[in-house]
């Protein structure tokens, strides 16, 4: 009972200080800042993570497990290549509309602030879990003779280039139509570009 109590109330920081980080920033967001939202006192904020670079590490590992989680029930299943990149794509976007804030704590907080990764989270380690079902999604694709067989971070380039470009014009309000209506011709470009021509 009480390490169900304790998650609960991690799981409330977590989506407190992904709200807080992507709208305010990581540096102006303080830890009383998270403390007040979810309603506890500074001291027993630290019982549940010891610094602000340690929850920093630990939201970029939680959006990564979140994502590596969908994309492997997409891997599991028995569809196309093609259908499995529309299934990627709609997720995608679908976070986007539902939990913007775990995109952009990526675009403004992951991606902006690398000095405050630089320690725990080289190279891929925050992300393995994001990046590992993907390489399976490639290896995948390729076996079925469905994508091209290319370096793997050329094919994951083009494809996150693909859906981060598509969610950050969504984020900036420059889209004329809603996120959603443009999950086929997206899936279908990421397609073309990636699918084997022999």
């Amino acid at each position: 009972m009480a390490q169900t109590i304790k998650k609960r109330r991690r799981d409330e920081i977590i989506a407190v200080a992904l709200k807080l980080f992507s709208e305010k920033g990581f540096y102006v967001t303080t830890i009383p800042d998270i403390a007040e939202r979810v309603g506890m006192s500074v001291g027993n904020f630290y019982n549940y993570f010891t610094s602000k670079d340690v929850l920093a590490k630990k939201l970029v590992i939680y959006i990564s497990e979140y994502l590596g989680e969908q994309i492997r029930n997409i891997n599991d299943s028995d569809a196309t290549t093609e259908e499995k990149i529309y299934a990627i794509v709609s997720m995608y976007f679908d976070m986007a509309n539902e939990r913007p804030e775990m995109i952009e704590y990526f675009l403004r907080v992951y991606l902006s602030n690398r000095e405050v990764f630089a320690e725990g989270c080289e190279g891929m380690i925050c992300v393995s879990s994001f990046v590992t079902e993907m390489m399976i999604f490639f290896d995948n694709g390729v076996s079925c003779g469905e994508l091209y067989n290319q370096e793997f971070f050329s094919a994951f380039g083009l494809f996150m280039g693909y859906l981060g470009g598509m969610v950050f014009l969504f984020g900036e309000k420059v889209l004329p139509e809603p996120l959603e209506n443009y999950k086929v011709s997206i899936s279908q470009n990421i397609y073309n570009a990636l699918k084997n021509r022999q």
